[in-house]
């Protein structure tokens, strides 16, 4: 699909979608509850629809009852001898460790940049845990037997806060007296979230300053209702697209949340936005921006919005972090260099830093999504701003994790024209 975004005022209300990461992580955590929970305001992005399929090939009976979802778990009992988590990073590295509490052979698989990610960090860690593993010289398909043996362990938490997320929920099930050690961890709000939701399904985890993980006795995660709570890392494409072209109210963002692409809002403040918030409701104001620091090394998906929105502050924003951009869906870092770089904005990176130089302009130009959801949603805000249309190939690539996004920025007064591309 190819979508075009004219210059455009905005101004409106919209409610944030479904957080995909709270959502996926509830899932999981149904799966190995035994018993019926039902889930509230469940997302339904690609990555959250292959949450649901895993559940289901793991043992769970999932069902759609009005607008909510019905997951009925009994701990992990696989129906297949294989799971596919899609295009999500975060199911692949969650569910391959839950998969591993079952006794059976089970292959695990992927699909689009999925299949180019190393995987690496399951080989080093899962044969410590009595699982055996083999991969495609690290990579996809993942072949597994467990039942995995919850014991002390030490793992490098700079390869995937989202593998020790699942490494978590699976010692949750099975764990007595166990403890994780994590060195040098990455995006400690992410496993602020994992514990939160285990916990509200029953399992406690003792942890000491994010290093050590305990688990004190066996516990079992306990059927409930849990009402998914807004996506802070899609509601801060709508923020940006409020300060840097009008006013937005955007609902449902919890402010207590423990999702990390909250940082948004400190970004926001640095450039100078005016901010008017709620419990649950964020009012963002356009007012002039000026150049910010920051250091998104714990929240890397928000390198796109940020680069969005210092492309209209007068000067040059350092963000810190590339280093954790390389093995997303694209290389952000280069990506969002190539595709802002179109639009006439240059991106320099030095290291872990980049430098955006805003102020100059941005330009309408043709530009291509990589097949990243976050890259067609940044060059979507940043075309709000333009000189002329912003066209933007591979559009559809929003689908992942919120593809509702071009019907809420048109709601608040985008001018979004869709063109489905002809199959030759």
């Amino acid at each position: 699909m190819r979508v075009s975004i004219s210059p455009s005022t905005i101004k409106g209300t919209v409610t944030a979608n479904p957080s995909k990461s709270a959502m996926q992580r509830a899932v999981a955590a149904a799966l190995l509850a035994k018993g019926r929970t039902i889930i509230h305001n469940p997302g339904l992005s690609n990555d959250c629809l292959a949450a649901l399929e895993v559940a289901e090939h793991l043992g769970a009976m999932v069902k759609r009852v009005d607008e909510s979802i019905h997951i009925t778990g009994k701990g992990v009992q696989p129906f297949y001898d294989e799971i596919n988590c899609g295009e999500s990073g975060l199911g692949i590295r969650m569910f391959t460790p839950i998969a591993a509490l079952a006794d059976m052979a089970i292959t695990i698989n992927g699909h689009g940049s999925l299949v180019t990610r190393p995987m690496h960090f399951f080989e080093e860690v899962l044969p410590q845990l009595g699982v055996q593993i083999k991969s495609r010289e690290g990579k996809l398909p993942l072949e597994i037997k467990g039942p995995l043996q919850a014991n002390n362990i030490t793992i490098d938490g700079s390869l995937s806060s989202q593998f020790l997320t699942g490494l978590l929920m699976a010692f949750g099930a099975v764990a007595d007296k166990a403890a994780i050690t994590v060195k040098d961890l990455k995006s400690k709000p992410y496993i602020a979230l994992t514990l939160q939701i285990m916990e509200h399904f029953g399992v406690k985890v003792r942890q000491e300053n994010f290093e050590v993980f305990h688990f004190d006795s066996k516990q079992a995660y306990q059927p409930v209702e849990y009402t998914v709570e807004g996506d802070w890392s899609g509601a801060a494409f709508l923020l940006v697209a409020a300060a840097v072209a009008g006013k937005a109210e955007v609902h449902h963002l919890n402010t207590q949340s423990a999702q990390s692409d909250k940082a948004i809002m400190e970004a926001l403040e640095k450039a100078g936005a005016e901010i008017l918030p709620g419990v649950f409701t964020m009012i963002i104001v356009k007012k002039e921006l000026k150049p910010f620091e920051m250091d998104a090394t714990d929240c890397p998906d928000l390198f796109p919005p940020l680069v969005a929105l210092a492309a209209n502050c007068n000067g040059i924003t350092r963000i810190k972090g590339v280093s954790r951009l390389a093995h997303k869906e694209s290389d952000r870092g280069l990506t969002l260099q190539q595709e802002f770089g179109k639009m006439g904005i240059q991106i320099d990176l030095e290291g872990d830093i980049m430098l955006v130089h805003g102020g100059t302009g941005i330009k309408g130009a043709s530009v291509h999504s990589h097949n990243d959801h976050r890259i067609a949603m940044a060059c979507a805000v940043a075309a709000l701003t333009a000189s002329g249309p912003v066209t933007i190939d591979n559009a559809e690539a929003i689908d992942k994790s919120y593809p509702e996004f071009y019907d809420h920025i048109a709601a608040l007064g985008a001018a979004v024209t869709k063109e489905e591309k002809v199959q030759s």
